[in-house]
């Protein structure tokens, strides 16, 4: 299962995101959940940094179970749109799949 945990700030502005695990939806190469949610957060990432011209700090390990943590994410307002669309497509794959993706919340 893939585990999306996202960290908002008490103005309810996303600050950091982080995603762990697979979604074990098809065979290697063949998981549309996976694609679908690598697809999204990789446009977000390169939306934060090309788009908005913000820099979060990203740590990424895809050999070991699949991880990536965003954190120092601007609080400027094309980066936080940046981010709902990201938590809002996200939201969207997790109604459709819940057996293989798993979204939280946590206020700083």
């Amino acid at each position: 299962m893939i585990r999306v945990t996202f960290k908002l700030n008490s103005d309810h502005l996303i600050t950091a995101f982080q995603m762990a695990g697979h979604a074990d939806a098809g065979p290697y190469g063949q998981d549309i959940v996976c694609a679908a949610a690598s697809a999204l957060s990789i446009s977000t990432i390169n939306g934060l940094t090309q788009v908005a011209k913000t820099k979060p700090n990203v740590d990424s390990d895809d050999d070991n179970g699949g991880f990536l943590n965003v954190t120092d994410i601007s609080l400027a307002h094309d980066a936080q749109v940046i981010m709902q669309t990201f938590f809002n497509g996200m939201n969207d794959i997790a109604e459709s799949y819940p057996q293989n993706i798993e979204i939280k919340m946590f206020e700083n």
